[in-house]
């Protein structure tokens, strides 16, 4: 599965995606893979600048089902959307951008051998380095188990946060692995969404990531 991404000038990013830019970007839609049963629609929209990468994440919800409010918890056992970007297919080193309903965060460098893998936390993670996030809720309060219709999240990784990694940063004709996620814990077992559906509940497969081509 691939995906062109446009390049567009920087911008701030709010949680609810009403920036001019996104206005011409398509949805794409993430499929729901794995044992869960929620139907809740979730689509997504990125983008890319000079200095980054920008995603959009829209889910449909009930209950924000999430308590954690420290970033780098374990937010993915709860409510959260994941991205996964593998610029250099010659390195099993990839990316992983976590963001709860709640705005809290979880960025990590994974260092997958086979399966057998684990996450680093980014060092000197500030000024230019840092993602700049946020998370918007339609129809309830942005609470732990706020009853809501829906909430979105919005960030921008820069590409300076992965210095050292191949491929980085792209240039027009670049192609990077990528896949984008979420999971909603409403229910059990949880339900999980995929962009690129070829992984199906276990999002470390990354030999079966999507592409995002850089325009």
């Amino acid at each position: 599965m691939d995906l062109k991404i446009r390049q567009v000038d920087d911008f701030e990013v709010t949680g609810d995606g009403t920036a001019a830019a996104w206005r011409d970007i398509a949805w794409e839609p993430l499929v729901r893979v794995g044992e869960g049963k929620s139907q809740w629609a979730t689509k997504t929209k990125v983008m890319w600048s000079a200095t980054g990468l920008y995603f959009l994440v829209d889910c449909e919800d009930q209950k924000l089902t999430c308590t954690m409010t420290q970033d780098g918890d374990d937010i993915f056992r709860e409510d959260v959307v994941e991205i996964f970007l593998w610029p250099d297919e010659g390195q099993p080193i990839y990316f992983e951008y976590e963001l709860s309903p709640l705005d809290v965060e979880l960025p990590i460098l994974v260092s997958n051998n086979g399966g057998d893998f684990y996450g680093w936390l980014p060092w000197h993670y500030v000024g230019p380095r840092r993602v700049r996030h946020a998370t918007a809720t339609r129809g309830g309060p942005k609470a732990s188990g706020g009853e809501v219709t829906g909430w979105s999240a919005e960030f921008f990784i820069p590409f300076t946060l992965l210095t050292g990694m191949g491929n980085t940063p792209p240039q027009p004709g670049s192609r990077w692995r990528a896949n984008i996620y979420r999971i909603d814990y409403d229910a059990q077992p949880c339900s999980h969404w995929a962009w690129c559906p070829d992984t199906g509940a276990n999002f470390h497969k990354f030999r079966e990531f999507g592409t995002l081509q850089f325009e």
